[in-house]
């Protein structure tokens, strides 16, 4: 057909593209005049395709249509009229025109909320359903027959602006082309609008914008969503008008502390809190605004609002002020119509709208990546010499808009001060437990306390729940760009880098690891985990199908990966930060988000973990770190219908408790790595060297406490007394101490109850007949320090050549050269698969060796040489799913759709 459209704005761009793009000949385009030297974008659009454009700034006169004006369009020889937001009262004469009349967008399902400000008057009334129709233009332009309409849900917090996003704008526009399409085939409707159920309200400007605040809480919410961002909702508070963006209703049981602020008809003062300004309604009811806007244009975020002004302009650096003129040169480009960018230069008064703000955050990111603006940092920022101390601020991570309130535990030690948080972290802050409920948390290498632990209850699980739960479905972070996403866990990898010394200080005291080996493992390998992950972001991705159905009807079928929700995480001892970073990247890095329990003896590197990626900016909500009880909190977190996917590392009786619990609540999605017995089996013709020194490793590697440790080595008796001989001398090199002492090889066990079962496991190889040549026996030294020990003549009936000792305790059995067949169905007689070894330069014989050992993985002439591209997880009663490498991120932590 032959289309006039009608129109103006990017909403009727779209239309206009999706127009020629469906076959339709647009015969003239009809718009505003230029704004400030600026064409509009659908004149724009228009005027690149070489279709002609009329720019009328006005129809009529008086009433009266202008003849000019007419004739020139009915010139065109339009067969219809399309009306995409369409400002302009276009007179009858143009309308009823064309060959099939004129179609007109209105964004609401009329006849309800008739009028310019239908979208307003949707989230005023609190309508739980919105939309918009495609109808039959007529003299009012809101009441002709209906063609078509679209509903959708209003969410509780929607504003103009999300509900136009979400959906008013992308459905719109394909309604609208789809109304033409019925038009074309001669299946188009005309349903009368009905008078029943019909309002009209008036148009929302600044002056009937007003607040009166003898309103129930939800009807104050409504008035100030409903006219977000424009007109804006205004009210008088210290003698100016005061006008309020970003509204959303208060849980009803929650307490703000906060500075009380005056508002004249208010029936109580309201809150100026670090999350915002807390208002009340007159049934006693909270809502939450979070910025402010005062008559000189000035927005500001409410929380800082007896902070406004206050902040003393900072110096720039030279590489800061060449930062400056590169912007000022963006501005200039932007802002055409403006002759030169003075630091007083105001952005919106120049004449910028509001694609140009979407221009001019994504110029800051090409220029400085971690410079992170949001399009309510311009608003809030309008004169040049402002947008420039915002982006130098937060380019100095100096940006306090939600400042971080840490209550840390200090310590000097290790030739540095140490600062630990000591508290829950749910939602962004640091808080108590409920009831102020706390534990001691223990020094292995004297025995002392630390410091006291928040121990979270069951309340404090579901806050953390709910937080996470609002974080992925409502929050940025379910909307953030994946690449964004990556560069956010790479911020986060850089913080962690720059307090590495102090994080691996913390797992020394915290958990007795040796300093060196946690700086180079616990720690390095946690930062090396975030940056491989953060890679992954953008690359999750599906794939298309070929189906039987795919011709003659070129059907499609395709594949995406998306995140599952809440991801609960439950993590051992034996390594607190490397088991959260292995679990919790991956996670993030799928866009998911995060409630967290580290072990309750070793939560202090957690929640130091959870201070740095508030620090790296994560939303509020994405990650949660809740130190507390197993059988409380890990429990809560395997029953809480809103988890979706739980996390696990530990012993096989705790994962098949988990397992159960998880199917029985939400049949949710579970992830184990459970026990281990990893067979290491040595031959003869082994490099002896290597061999003495990577079985040593493979047993005593973090003092034993380590999943996939050489719970039982296999030598063959040929070579075995000349293996134990060489075993027993180095034994005898390896110091035993305090494990900030650079000079330490083996630091204290984890704590109290794990020596006790190390004791008790030794004492019962010796009762069963095993020969122990050494150790066997806790050091006689305050803190909890176990001998490396050495077990020969180990029979496979014996207790501890089948159970797993998680201690520095080295198993050896012979076996007779040449029988490698029974070696192997002696490696595989257990009910554990995580990890194995073997040691020959034979490669046909290691080949042979490794493809028949039942494990999720097999070192071949080394050991424990785990990386975070390869996969980790094992087989058997060592659990399922894999840590690591691109499956953990693209299978384990999305879903398929």
């Amino acid at each position: 057909m032959k289309i006039a459209v009608i129109g103006q704005s990017l909403f009727g761009q779209e239309v206009y593209k999706e127009l020629r793009k469906e076959g339709h000949t647009i015969v003239g385009v009809f718009t505003i005049p230029d704004k400030d030297g600026k064409a509009d974008p659908l004149a724009a659009e228009a005027e690149k395709d070489g279709v002609s454009v009329f720019k009328f700034p006005r129809w009529r006169v008086k009433g009266q249509a202008i003849p000019e004006v007419v004739a020139q369009y009915k010139a065109t020889g339009a067969e219809l009229n399309v009306m995409p937001f369409c400002s302009q009262f276009i007179p009858m004469e143009v309308i009823d025109h064309p060959k099939h009349g004129s179609i007109i967008y209105h964004p609401s399902l009329l006849p309800r909320h008739r009028g310019a400000s239908a979208i307003n008057w949707t989230l005023i009334h609190g309508d739980k359903k919105g939309g918009f129709t495609v109808f039959w233009a007529d003299d009012g332009l809101d009441t002709g027959p209906v063609l078509l309409q679209r509903e959708c849900d209003v969410e509780p917090n929607d504003t103009v602006n999300t509900i136009y996003k979400r959906f008013l704008f992308p459905e719109g526009v394909k309604g609208t082309v789809e109304a033409v399409r019925l038009i074309a085939q001669g299946k188009a409707p005309r349903i009368p609008q009905p008078e029943e159920g019909a309002t009209y309200e008036c148009i929302q400007k600044k002056d009937n914008a007003k607040i009166d605040w003898n309103q129930s809480a939800e009807a104050l919410h409504n008035w100030i969503r409903g006219n977000d961002k424009v007109p804006g909702a205004w009210a008088e508070v210290d003698g100016q008008k005061v006008t309020f963006y970003g509204s959303s209703l208060v849980d009803n049981g929650t307490t703000a502390n906060g500075q009380p602020l005056d508002i004249p008809g208010a029936s109580r003062p309201g809150l100026v809190t670090k999350s915002g300004l807390v208002l009340f309604g007159n049934d006693g009811k909270a809502l939450l605004v979070k910025n402010l806007q005062f008559e000189d244009g000035k927005m500001i975020a409410a929380a800082q609002y007896f902070r406004s002004g206050s902040s003393a302009a900072v110096e720039l650096t030279e590489e800061e002020k060449a930062f400056a003129e590169q912007m000022r040169a963006v501005w200039q480009s932007i802002l055409t119509n403006v002759a030169q960018i003075e630091d007083s230069t105001d952005f919106f008064k120049s004449g910028a709208a509001s694609m140009d703000v979407v221009r001019l955050v994504e110029e800051v990111k090409l220029r400085a990546s971690s410079c992170q603006l949001q399009n309510e940092d311009v608003y809030m920022n309008t004169s040049f010499q402002d947008f420039i101390q915002m982006c130098v601020r937060k380019l100095r991570g100096e940006d306090d808009e939600e400042e971080l309130v840490v209550d840390y535990v200090e310590k000097n030690i290790n030739n540095m001060t140490v600062k630990m948080p000591h508290q829950l972290f749910i939602n962004g802050e640091f808080v108590d437990a409920e009831g102020g409920k706390t534990y001691k948390t223990i020094n292995p290498t004297d025995g002392t306390a630390i410091c006291d632990v928040s121990l979270a209850q069951i309340s404090d699980v579901d806050k953390a729940v709910a937080a996470a739960k609002e974080a992925f479905e409502e929050g940025e972070w379910g909307k953030m760009n994946p690449r964004d996403r990556g560069r956010l866990i790479h911020k986060l990898a850089d913080l962690m880098e720059e307090h590495q010394e102090e994080l691996a200080t913390i797992e020394a005291i915290d958990s007795g690891a040796v300093y060196t080996l946690a700086l180079k493992t616990h720690v390095g390998m946690s930062i090396q985990t975030f940056r491989y992950f953060a890679g992954w972001c953008d690359k999750i991705q599906g794939c298309t199908i070929p189906i039987n159905q795919a011709r003659p009807n070129r059907n499609l079928t395709f594949t995406k990966r998306e995140p599952i929700g809440v991801c609960a995480i439950v993590i051992p001892w034996n390594y607190p930060l490397m088991m959260l970073a292995w679990k919790t990247a991956a996670c993030l890095a799928a866009g998911n988000t995060v409630v967290l329990k580290p072990a309750q003896v070793t939560p202090l590197t957690a929640v130091k973990f959870a201070e740095l990626a508030a620090r790296a900016g994560f939303p509020k909500g994405v990650i949660n770190i809740l130190p507390g009880s197993g059988s409380l909190v890990g429990q809560r977190l395997s029953d809480h219908p809103d988890v979706r996917k739980l996390g696990f590392t530990g012993s096989t009786e705790i994962g098949k408790h988990i397992m159960k619990s998880c199917a029985v609540s939400n049949v949710k999605k579970v992830s184990l790595e459970l026990g281990g017995k990893s067979p290491l089996i040595i031959f003869s013709d082994c490099d002896m060297d290597k061999a003495v020194r990577m079985g040593m490793s493979s047993v005593f590697f973090n003092k034993g406490e380590n999943c996939i440790a050489a719970g039982r080595l296999f030598v063959e008796e040929s070579i075995h007394d000349q293996f134990v001989k060489r075993v027993v001398e180095e034994m005898k090199k390896m110091r035993i101490g305090d494990p900030l002492d650079r000079s330490t090889d083996h630091g204290p066990q984890n704590h109290k109850a794990h020596l006790d079962k190390l004791v008790e496991y030794c004492q019962t190889g010796v009762k069963e007949g095993a020969t122990l040549v050494c150790g066997g026996k806790q050091v006689q030294r305050p803190g909890f320090f176990f001998e490396p020990t050495l077990f020969t003549d180990v029979q496979d009936h014996m207790y501890i050549a089948q159970e797993e000792s998680f201690g520095p305790v080295m198993i050896i059995s012979k076996f007779k050269s040449g029988e490698v067949d029974d070696v192997l169905r002696r490696a595989n007689a257990t009910e554990y698969g995580l990890a194995s070894g073997v040691f020959t330069r034979d490669i046909s014989k290691a080949l042979y060796v490794s493809e028949r050992l039942n494990a999720g993985t097999v070192f071949v002439n080394t050991y424990n040489k785990t990386d975070v591209a390869a996969p980790f997880g094992g087989f058997k009663q060592s659990g399922f799913g894999k840590d690591l490498g691109e499956q953990s991120c693209r299978t384990k932590f999305t879903s398929g759709v």
